[in-house]
């Protein structure tokens, strides 16, 4: 019918999109929320943690740096990280999670393994 088992897949898969309003207020909150605990956390001497305009990077001195930024038009946060690289999250409002697209890995869960990889400390 769809063409492809893989198609049919990922409909079943997909969840509704978040309103622009959901949109907005979720990823304010998240971006907000990581910059507070990661700043309370202690991780290193090193970190540098900047917020302003929908962009967070977190600059772990020769560790590497993270930024995570609001992508409007897709509904989507961006994800760069020094270990895993490039990755797109999709908010999911039933779960109240950022889901990588790919592997439906949570962005908290992601960014605290590597954190904790990188420095040592547990944020979970």
């Amino acid at each position: 019918m769809f063409g492809s088992a893989r198609h049919a897949r990922h409909l079943a898969t997909s969840a509704e999109p978040p309103s622009a309003g959901e949109f907005a207020k979720a990823a304010e909150e998240t971006l907000e929320d990581l910059q507070d605990r990661l700043e309370e956390a202690g991780l290193d001497e090193d970190l540098d943690i900047s917020y302003s305009d929908g962009v967070l990077t977190i600059r772990l001195g020769d560790k590497g740096t993270y930024v995570i930024n609001k992508q409007t038009p897709n509904r989507q946060l961006w994800f760069s990280s020094p270990i895993s690289g490039p990755k797109r999250f999709d908010y999911v409002a039933t779960e109240g999670k950022w889901l990588d697209t790919r592997e439906r890995e949570p962005l908290h869960q992601l960014l605290y393994a590597e954190l904790e990889q990188l420095t040592g400390v547990s944020l979970s």
